[in-house]
Parts: C-alpha cells; sequence; structure tokens
C-alpha cells in the first residue's frame, strides 16, 4: 500500500514514461509531471504577487482616474473597462487581477451612472478572462503555451472568440445594446 501511495506521488511529480511500442500512445501519456511545469508555476506566482502590490500602493486606481474622468458616454466608460483589463493582462500578467481589480475600480461608476452590476461583470470577464491567453508573458497564456506547446503569438489569429467576445462588449457600449440600466446611487447611498 505505501509503495503504491509513494508510486503515485513520484509520477505526479517527476512524470510518467510508457514504452507501449505505439509511438503516438507514447507521447500521449508520457509526460513530466509537476517538475516540468515548475517555471509557469513561478511565473503564476510572480505575476500575482506584481498585481497585489500595484493594488496595494493604489498605482492601477491612479492610473485609471483619468480615464474615468474622461469617459463621458457608456460607450467610452466600456471602454475604459475593456483597457484596463486588457491592459493589466500585460503589465500584471495575471487574469484574476485583471478579472477582479476593474470590477472593483469601476463598481461605483457604474452604479453612479445607473448601469446594473451584470453589465460590469460580463465586460470584466470579456476584457480580464477572455484576453488573457492572448498575452504570451500572461499565468493563462504561458500555461496554455506550456501545455499545447504552441506559442502563443501562433494560435492568435485563431483565437477568434478572445478577440470578438471583448470587441462585441465595448460595442454593446456604445450602441446601448444590451446595456442592463439599474437605480442610479449617489456615493452617499454607499454605492
Amino acid at each position: 500500500m505505501i509503495g503504491s501511495v509513494q508510486a503515485v506521488w513520484t509520477v505526479m511529480a517527476n512524470g510518467f514514461s510508457i514504452n507501449s511500442g505505439i509511438g503516438d500512445i507514447d507521447r500521449l501519456l508520457s509526460r513530466g509531471g509537476m517538475d516540468s511545469m515548475l517555471l509557469t508555476i513561478w511565473l503564476i506566482i510572480g505575476a500575482v504577487t506584481f498585481g497585489a502590490l500595484l493594488e496595494k500602493f493604489g498605482l492601477i486606481d491612479r492610473l485609471v482616474q483619468p480615464m474615468i474622468a474622461a469617459a463621458k458616454t457608456t460607450g467610452r466608460l466600456y471602454l475604459s473597462v475593456f483597457c484596463t483589463g486588457f491592459g493589466l493582462n500585460i503589465a500584471a500578467g495575471d487574469q484574476y487581477i485583471a478579472l477582479v481589480l476593474p470590477s472593483r475600480i469601476f463598481r461605483v461608476e457604474f452604479a453612479k451612472r445607473g448601469l446594473a452590476p451584470q453589465n460590469l461583470s460580463r465586460l470584466a470577464a470579456d476584457s480580464g478572462t477572455v484576453t488573457s491567453p492572448l498575452v504570451p508573458w500572461n499565468s493563462c497564456g504561458a500555461f496554455m503555451g506550456a501545455v499545447l506547446g504552441v506559442p502563443t503569438l501562433l494560435y492568435l489569429p485563431f483565437a477568434l472568440f478572445n478577440i470578438a467576445s471583448p470587441a462585441l462588449s465595448v460595442f454593446y457600449g456604445y450602441t446601448g445594446f444590451k446595456v442592463v440600466r439599474a437605480e442610479p446611487v449617489t456615493e452617499s447611498e454607499g454605492a
């Protein structure tokens, strides 16, 4: 029993190799385990740490406030959220930061303008999560590149959903299509 548990842990850490005589099966089942993913894991840890520091010191808020001030229309506000999410994917290198921070930063502004929270949720997902595989040094892009064995910039032209989804969300903001309204909330009401 203990030998079996030890064997499982060894395979998970160092990988598994099989010699079945069928080349395709051997390539499919012979993998490197967690050891082969350490570089990607360190990249993810570094990206999360960097993003946390950016948030803690208020640098992202400082960069975004001029965009909010310039966003006079719903379309421009949507574009600001997209630029923030995609910019965080590029700068912070982690999709979780690019998803959470724009949601927190723009929440009050969406409430003031009478835009329902689901608008911001959809837009943050489209700009933060969906675009993350398109950035090679982003944790998601690095992971997909390592697992698939295809460099990010090679699959970029074929990532139609990843390009079209955020573009449609911003387009909706400019046209008002699928923009759900809510009662505007003032700052004194606790937006």
